[in-house]
């Protein structure tokens, strides 16, 4: 018998190998990756809000809408979405806009050097794409409020 063995018997072993999940798991995993996602963008955000009249003229112009109105954009995007998120409320909604923000700056900032430059935005990208996919799970102000 190995160390293994003794350490990490047969059944606990095939748990964690197994490709089943209970709703509990599902829903807390979800919880974590709202909070995870809207409390790690939102300083971005606000970092951008702070310095709105040093950035306002010099931010990149997306589609021609101006440097200010781009700037507005992705404070709304990293700063009142990353709320919502966190919160579980309108998530589903409040995943596009920094999900579009996220595959700007991946695409049109970074030339999509996703393996580079562009990995942060690359993976803020993939996880506001689960959440619009999949939702909030039931520990979520959308949860709440369909009951």
């Amino acid at each position: 018998m190995t160390a293994f063995y003794y350490i990490c018997p047969k059944q606990y072993f095939m748990k964690w190998m197994s490709t089943k999940y209970s709703a509990a798991s599902f829903n807390v995993a979800m919880l974590l990756l709202r909070v995870g996602m809207g409390v790690l963008l939102f300083p971005h955000g606000y970092r951008k809000l702070v310095e709105f009249s040093a950035r306002k003229d010099t931010f990149m112009n997306f589609l021609g809408l101006g440097s200010t109105t781009s700037l507005i954009l992705i404070i709304f995007a990293e700063v009142v979405c990353s709320v919502l998120i966190v919160l579980g409320l309108f998530t589903r909604f409040a995943a596009i806009p920094p999900l579009i923000g996220m595959l700007v700056v991946v695409f049109v900032s970074y030339n999509g050097d996703v393996f580079g430059k562009g990995e942060l935005a690359a993976l803020y990208a993939v996880g506001y794409t689960v959440l619009l996919l999949v939702g909030p799970g039931k520990a979520s102000m959308d949860a709440m409020m369909k009951k």
